[in-house]
């Protein structure tokens, strides 16, 4: 096999089988949908979606010093988390550039999982290793040992609750817990990237396909249906999650980017990047950066990544990712612009779209959040 061909998940021959249109994502030949993409991505809002992430990159951190390593590695406050928790935070380099952001779990006192994005996988671990020295703690590349499946939408619970008698009601939201489902030991993790209510499922990938054929069997009566890439991407977008390559990137740091809350300057020790953060977070508060935004479209043009932002003729931004909307009805974007123009409600902006400067209604983030 060459080194250029992409990889395949455990339920590639599945997905095939099953009609979906395949996509090169990060080396890996993943899902883009299975028929429409709106269907699927209207499934997961109002009932219920099954999707493949075996794609994203598992790495675990154990041994005595793991939290010390992670606290260090990070920039977040991993010691801190409770095991059986989980904690979304963000991997910097030394300048302060946003490598990847990533869900930590802590899955047990000494034992802990970093989930990054499958673009940056190996680029997490070989920064966790490089700073795993003079630690007494262990980074192990855990890609092949996981298939990851996400049961997303408001039928979920109770799909997943007919396989399994895991404590789904006392499971918070960014917590875990082992357990079995449909027969299959799983890590069992209420987490998700769509703005709705979830769960994760990390397996051995021997087991995804027969618990991917459980789920499917337990959902029939539910509205549950496969969904790809596509969709995640429009469910991402309107829940106003961010993207790596798209919202964050090294040439950002956390608080150029409005997720400076991320970072725990109050934990002890010193840890990568501190010290760039800490004159970022001073010039953001003198002069704040631009601001993301959302814009939802008044006409029916979609804007894309990279497309300026305008307003009285001058260029006050740049969209970072933009779709049409099925929840919506509307071509929506995120955008960095000057904080000028970010006020929701601020009139005059438009998105530059071939030329044409099509009008634009700033709003705040979320574009859609779901009732609790």
């Amino acid at each position: 096999m060459s080194s250029t061909e992409p990889r395949r998940t455990a339920l590639d021959a599945l997905h095939r089988s099953l009609g979906a249109t395949m996509t090169d994502f990060a080396g890996w030949d993943m899902p883009l949908r299975y028929g429409s993409e709106r269907d699927e991505h209207n499934a997961v809002r109002t009932k219920a979606g099954l999707f493949d992430l075996s794609h994203m990159g598992e790495i675990a951190v154990t041994g005595p010093a793991a939290a010390a390593l992670l606290d260090h590695a990070l920039v977040g406050n991993i010691g801190g988390v409770k095991p059986g928790r989980a904690r979304y935070t963000m991997i910097c380099r030394e300048d302060g550039g946003i490598l990847d952001d990533l869900i930590v779990y802590r899955l047990g006192e000494s034992e802990y999982m970093v989930v990054a994005n499958a673009s940056n996988a190996q680029t997490v671990l070989d920064a966790l290793v490089e700073r795993s020295a003079g630690f007494d703690a262990e980074v192990r590349d855990d890609r092949d040992a996981y298939a990851l499946l996400a049961v997303q939408g408001p039928e979920s619970q109770g799909i997943l609750a007919s396989l399994t008698d895991a404590d789904l009601d006392g499971l918070k939201y960014y917590a875990g817990l082992p357990g079995t489902v449909a027969g299959v030991p799983a890590l069992i993790a209420r987490t998700g990237y769509t703005g709705e209510d979830g769960f994760e499922l990390f397996v051995e990938p021997e087991h995804a396909v027969e618990l991917w054929q459980a789920l499917t069997k337990a959902g029939e009566g539910a509205g549950l249906v496969p969904c790809g890439l596509s969709c995640r991407d429009t469910l991402r977008l309107e829940a106003g999650m961010p993207l790596y390559g798209n919202e964050l990137s090294t040439s950002l740091t956390p608080f150029d980017a409005g997720f400076g809350r991320v970072v725990k300057f109050e934990k002890k020790g010193d840890f990568v990047g501190r010290a760039a953060l800490a004159e970022a977070a001073e010039r953001a508060a003198a002069e704040p950066p631009r601001v993301l935004v959302g814009l939802v479209a008044e006409g029916r043009r979609v804007p894309r990544a990279g497309y300026a932002v305008v307003a009285g003729g001058e260029v006050i931004g740049e969209v970072t990712s933009g779709a049409p909307s099925p929840t919506l009805g509307k071509p929506i974007a995120m955008a960095y612009v000057d904080p000028a123009h970010a006020a929701p409600g601020t009139e005059g902006v438009g998105v530059d779209i071939r030329g044409s400067h099509e009008p634009y209604e700033v709003v705040a983030l979320p574009f859609y959040k779901r009732e609790k």
